[in-house]
């Protein structure tokens, strides 16, 4: 017997097993009503009555349906709702400029767009054949008094989802999610974290990233409590920890950064200790963030690699028993590896050193986009574009964005080790680490450098302090400080931005 793996099977389990319990916590402050607390066969019932609404708009099984919004209820229904029904839910960054909002719901055809209402003015230009808000005119197109045409034929392999990567180079590229995509991510995902009935997840990751990297799907098939963070802010996400007995979030280095700010001036015991789990990704985190995150707030640190490529769960790395009696810096030193594959992932590093993938997660193509697809998938591999290395346990190591590894007088330098010196000076806040060309050198290693409020440190005490960690041609010897570093939606840094002051004018990106 063959069924056929589909996002719907979820939340059906979700209605089934745990209908009366709260299945969503709406963020309450927002332009929006909030929803409040929804059980989820409340959650399950609205998804049928979005279905109907659809189906009397005649938008039918393939098509897709576009929203523009910060973290919500119905954004979390729609991610579940859309796919369901045999359509494709496109989730995009709420960050964009209307230009690029513009270019990516055309770019996929949708039929239909939503938009935050705190998005509606500054979007207004954008248009598509249906348009609604998610506040009231949300509510007006769900159809509780008909039950929607069911799925005619669910087929695992149809495209579930449209992710649009951050376009940080060129245009956005459409990531196509089949509904066997987000399963076995889901599940694999939801294994390997070890999610039960008993958690309670809070969204601390922006949902329109890569699905919120599938949790939402994880979590409503195993019926946990799902809380909506709308903005993140290091102060309200202790206070909600508290509030709901939060036990597993997941998000971007730059999260629990100011998270870790914030519990450095809350009054008593830090919420969670002992009993909050962090999944992180995005980049990989200094080991002195490790060792802050365990011993400043008594969290349970956890760190996967993944793309919005790859669902996106490729690698994990988790507190194995074996680290149990290490001292701290050396724990924190194994958990800042990007892991050992999930369960049916298959890695490898190419002869020029890209990390390579083979996985039940890795995307199915590009949308309208034969040639990246074919590119990316060459091989039989997914190219994940970043170079790195296994070692003899399996376990992963991202040495760069093969764009970003620097060679300075004939050497190759690793930008993240260099970051995560520099970070470890007290004085540094935020780091990004560039080549920069120069007549002497080819590329001369460059940090970009965010001071600690009320810290101060100058360009040699930065040098020195390095230069006193790593091999002196490692170490930077030009430091330039600035009040903020270019980021992408999901808390990447934007080293294309901050290479371009420097390299102007110059045809390549390479001396």
């Amino acid at each position: 017997m063959r069924v056929p793996l589909t996002s719907r099977d979820f939340l059906d389990r979700a209605e089934l097993v745990y209908g009366d319990r709260v299945g969503i916590v709406d963020e309450p402050a927002q332009p929006a009503p909030s929803l409040g607390e929804v059980s989820y066969r409340e959650v399950a019932r609205r998804g049928r009555a979005l279905q109907a609404g659809l189906d009397e708009l005649g938008v039918g099984e393939g098509e897709r349906v576009a929203i523009v919004s910060h973290n919500s209820a119905r954004l979390l229904e729609l991610l579940l709702a859309v796919p369901s029904s045999g359509r494709v839910a496109v989730p995009v960054n709420f960050r964009l400029q209307p230009e690029e909002v513009e270019y990516i719901v055309g770019h996929c055809g949708a039929r239909v767009l939503l938009v935050d209402p705190e998005l509606e003015t500054s979007l207004k230009g954008v248009r598509a054949e249906h348009r609604f808000g998610t506040g009231e005119e949300y509510e007006q197109l769900l159809r509780f008094d008909v039950e929607p045409r069911p799925w005619a034929e669910p087929d695992e392999d149809a495209t579930a989802t449209i992710n649009y990567t951050s376009g940080t180079t060129a245009r956005p590229k459409g990531v196509q999610m089949t509904h066997r995509n987000i399963w076995v991510n889901a599940v694999t995902f939801g294994m390997h974290m070890q999610v039960s009935d008993r958690d309670v997840y809070m969204h601390t990751l922006p949902m329109f990233h890569c699905n919120g990297w599938g949790l939402p799907y994880a979590m409503a098939g195993v019926s946990a409590r799902q809380v909506v963070l709308r903005k993140v802010d290091g102060a309200e996400i202790l206070r909600r920890v508290d509030q709901h007995g939060v036990t597993l979030m997941a998000g971007a280095p730059a999260v629990w950064n100011a998270v870790l700010d914030a519990a450095a001036d809350w009054d008593g015991e830090i919420p969670g200790r002992d009993r909050v789990r962090i999944i992180v990704a995005g980049a990989p985190p200094p080991s002195r963030t490790i060792a802050r995150v365990e011993a400043e707030l008594g969290w349970e640190f956890n760190q996967i690699y993944g793309l919005t490529e790859t669902a996106p769960l490729l690698t994990i790395n988790r507190p194995r028993a074996e680290y149990d009696d290490l001292d701290p810096e050396e724990r924190a030193k194994r958990l800042s590896r990007a892991g050992v594959p999930s369960i049916g992932t298959r890695m490898a590093i190419s002869d020029s050193g890209e990390v390579l993938a083979r996985s039940n997660t890795v995307l199915a193509g590009y949308w309208e986009n034969p040639d990246a697809s074919a590119e990316a998938l060459e091989g039989g591999w997914f190219h994940t574009g970043d170079g790195g290395s296994l070692d003899e346990q399996g376990y992963l190591t991202i040495s760069d964005r093969k764009k970003d590894v620097i060679i300075t007088g004939g050497e190759n330098v690793s930008s993240i080790e260099v970051e995560d010196v520099v970070f470890s000076h007290p004085a540094v806040a935020e780091v990004a680490v560039i080549g920069i060309p120069d007549d002497k050198w080819g590329e001369m290693v460059t940090a970009i450098v965010v001071l600690a409020e009320g810290e101060q440190a100058t360009e040699a005490d930065i040098i020195a302090h390095c230069k006193a960690r790593i091999a002196g041609y490692k170490a930077p010897k030009r430091v330039e400080f600035r009040d903020e570093l270019a980021r992408t939606a999901t808390g990447k840094i934007q080293k294309f931005k901050l290479r371009e002051d420097f390299w102007a004018g110059s045809e390549r990106r390479v001396n």
